[in-house]
């Protein structure tokens, strides 16, 4: 006896087929959805950053913009872009280390600036030149990479995908201050790639804005 078409539906026929479509959309779509919102975002953006920029110049000697080397999709390197919130030369004399919510290597406005996420703005550049996605893994710099590949080995599989701007580790849990941070946003990172489509996406753009307008860090 033939099922019902409600059964159908509800069994993940025609609801299966749907659902199917829609990521294969998703995949063959998203770098072009994501080209358009970091031209929009960087569009929007733009006299906000150049306000900033002054800001910066005006209380700290030194450059407006940062570029520092990180992991791409494939372990290929670039250089995400940001607003300068360290003094110059932070690192001249630890190397590179995480920063920590009392860093005194951080200037007054930086603060501000990583408080509030100002300082991620200019990476709407990294996202329309086809390095970054909007939504993704944070991208981590090489040295810490091949350190946490070392200790996890399903650390290399959150470079299959593009990094983001932001994404549902950051999110669901605060920045890396220590080895057990970076386990635990593995975690969503790899949950994110197994379910990741346009209404994660949205969610993800969703809360990140929430936390944005509260100052909590995403």
């Amino acid at each position: 006896m033939p099922e019902p078409v409600t059964a159908v539906i509800a069994g993940g026929g025609l609801l299966g087929f749907i659902v199917r479509f829609a990521r294969r959309r998703y995949r063959e779509f998203k770098n072009h959805f994501d080209i358009f919102l970091g031209a929009l975002g960087l569009l929007l953006s733009a006299p906000v950053i150049a306000l900033l920029g002054i800001l910066i110049k005006l209380t700290s000697p030194g450059p407006v913009f940062y570029a520092q080397e990180r992991v791409g999709k494939g372990g290929k390197p670039f250089k995400i872009i940001k607003l300068r919130t360290m003094k110059v030369d932070a690192e001249a004399q630890t190397g590179p280390v995480w920063a920590s919510p009392d860093d005194p290597r951080i200037t007054p406005l930086g603060r501000i600036l990583r408080k509030f996420h100002l300082d991620e703005l200019p990476q709407f550049i990294n996202v329309v030149i086809g390095e970054m996605s909007v939504v993704g893994p944070r991208p981590e710099r090489p040295l810490f990479v091949e350190e946490l590949k070392k200790t996890m080995p399903d650390y290399e599989l959150r470079l299959a995908v593009k990094p983001g701007i932001t994404g549902l580790a950051q999110v669901r849990h605060h920045a890396d201050q220590s080895i057990n941070d970076v386990r635990r946003k593995l975690k969503y990172d790899l949950l994110y790639m197994e379910k990741m489509c346009w209404f994660l996406d949205l969610r993800i753009l969703s809360w990140t804005a929430l936390y944005l307008l509260r100052g909590q860090k995403a």
